[in-house]
C-alpha cells in the first residue's frame, strides 16, 4: 500500500523567487537527482527530487552523530568535487572549509562527508564500503574447485589458439583448487566434434562440469555459419538432458588475430573464463540441490 517517503524541508526565505533555491535546485540537478512535480504560490514554492531507493530509519537512545538527511551515492569522491565546487561559488573560499567536510571512515564500514549548506540545511552524502551493501540476496556459485571433477574437451584443429584456450582453462582450475588427477583432458579432432565427445562424458557422471574448447575462423564460404550453428546447438542440447553444466569456450571469430586477441593476447583468455564458469555453476547446482 506505501508508495513512498517524502521528506519536507524548509529552505531559505518565503520568496517564491528565491536564489538559494534555485542554487540548491542546480546543485540536487548535477548530482543526478530526477526533478520530481513542484510547485509555486504566492507565500512561496516547492521542488521535489526523486531518488531510486528511499529509507526511513528509526532511532531510539542517543541520537546519531549524522545529519538527518544522508544521501547514499557511489563515487563519493566525485561527488564530493561537486559539491565543493557549487560551494566556492556560492560561499567564500574560508567559509567552505568549515562548511564542507572531507569524507571520513565511519564505524559503520562507510565513509561520510556533510555539508551544510544553509543554516537549515545540513546533509550527509555516504557510500557503503561493503561490496554487497543493497545488493538483493541471491544464491550465487563459489569459486572453489576443491574436489570438483572437470572434462575439457578441445580440439585439434587450430591449436595455436586452442592450446592457449587450454592453458587457461588449466590455469583457472589449478588457481581455484582443482587437483590434477581431477582433470581429464579429451582432444577432437575439430569442433564438430566437440559436442559428441562431451555429450559421452556427461553422460558418464563421472565429472561435475564439461568444458568446452574450440575456434571456428570464417572463410569465404557458409560453412562457418552451418559448423558454428550445429556446434552451439549440440552442447546446449548435451547440458540440458544430461544436467550436467557445460561451459562454452568455443571461439567464432573472422580472423586469426580476432581469435589470439580473445585467446589471451588482448581481450583475456575465453578458456579461463569458461572454467571459472564451469567452477560456479558446479557450486550453484549444489546449493539448489540442498534446497530442494
Amino acid at each position: 500500500m506505501i508508495k513512498g517517503i517524502t521528506l519536507v524541508h524548509a529552505v531559505g526565505s518565503a520568496d517564491a523567487q528565491s536564489v538559494e533555491m534555485d542554487k540548491l535546485k542546480g546543485l540536487f540537478e548535477a548530482l543526478g537527482f530526477e526533478s520530481g512535480k513542484g510547485w509555486q504560490h504566492d507565500s512561496g514554492r516547492g521542488e521535489s527530487f526523486l531518488a531510486s531507493v528511499g529509507n526511513l530509519e528509526l532511532v531510539s537512545g542517543r541520537p546519531p552523530a549524522v545529519p538527518p538527511l544522508l544521501i547514499e551515492v557511489t563515487q563519493l569522491d566525485h561527488v564530493h568535487t561537486i559539491v565543493q565546487q557549487w560551494m566556492l561559488v556560492s560561499y567564500r573560499t574560508e567559509e567552505v572549509e568549515t562548511l564542507l567536510s572531507a569524507p571520513e571512515l565511519t564505524h559503520w564500514n562507510s565513509r561520510l562527508f556533510t555539508a551544510q549548506l544553509t543554516p537549515e540545511l545540513r546533509l550527509g552524502f555516504w557510500q557503503s564500503e561493503n561490496p554487497l551493501h543493497n545488493k538483493p540476496v541471491a544464491i550465487e556459485g563459489d569459486m572453489s574447485a576443491e574436489g570438483m571433477r572437470f572434462a575439457v574437451v578441445t580440439t585439434r584443429w587450430n591449436t595455436v589458439i586452442t592450446d592457449r584456450l587450454l592453458q587457461g582453462s588449466l590455469d583457472a582450475l589449478h588457481r581455484s583448487g582443482a587437483a590434477k588427477q581431477d582433470i581429464e583432458i579429451v582432444r577432437v579432432p575439430g569442433a564438430w566434434e566437440v559436442p559428441n565427445a562431451a555429450r559421452t562424458l556427461a553422460e558418464s557422471k563421472r565429472f561435475d562440469a564439461i568444458i568446452t574448447l574450440g575456434c571456428l575462423l570464417r572463410g569465404e564460404t557458409a560453412h562457418y555459419e552451418a559448423i558454428y550453428n550445429e556446434v552451439a546447438r549440440g552442447i546446449g542440447q548435451s547440458q540440458q538432458e544430461t544436467g550436467i553444466p557445460h561451459a562454452f569456450g568455443v571461439l567464432t571469430c573472422e580472423t586469426l588475430e580476432q581469435a589470439l586477441d580473445r585467446a589471451g593476447l588482448k581481450a583475456g583468455n575465453k578458456g579461463f573464463e569458461a572454467a571459472i564458469a564451469a567452477i560456479e555453476m558446479v557450486s550453484i547446482q549444489k546449493k539448489l540441490a540442498v534446497k530442494q
